[in-house]
């Protein structure tokens, strides 16, 4: 078995794929396959969130890469940039993992906070597709390079 115990930063090359939704993601202990059917077993430190793209280094050297797996998730559109900032603030006050598209917001599925959208006028639609929801505020983002410790 593949024992995966530390994120790096980057890799050049690597020797291995999993793919895993987003709530494997936020796991650090569980065990799955990689893309060739090897088992892997994921030993990472605690409150770790992997990302598409992620790198993993397994205790004989090999290096994994992190892809998001397909999954079902809710998407919330809208042409209106206030309503869109309006959403996307009631979303967050629930704590709601998001992925913020241009004029749409993506979620897991919850019929609550489909009907929320429904109820401001947004068109909401189910789908599925890879889910890479936004950090947080003190997250690492790409806006320039700027942030704070």
């Amino acid at each position: 078995m593949l024992e995966l115990t530390e994120k790096i930063e980057a890799a050049a090359e690597y020797d291995a794929v999993i793919l895993l939704d987003y709530d494997s993601r936020k796991r650090g202990r569980f065990k799955t396959l990689t893309e060739t059917d090897e088992e892997a077993g994921l030993f990472l430190d605690r409150g770790q969130i992997l990302s598409e793209g992620d790198y993993l280094k397994a205790t004989d050297g090999r290096v994994v890469l992190v892809k998001a797996a397909i999954e079902k998730l809710t998407k919330a559109s809208t042409n209106d940039p206030i309503l869109f900032a309006k959403i996307c603030y009631h979303l967050g006050n629930r704590h709601t993992p998001v992925e913020i598209q241009p004029g749409s917001v993506r979620f897991q599925p919850d019929h609550v906070l489909a009907d929320l959208c429904r109820h401001w006028g947004l068109e909401v639609k189910d789908f599925e597709g890879s889910f890479n929801p936004e950090k947080g505020a003190y997250g690492q983002h790409s806006l320039g390079g700027h942030h704070h410790d």
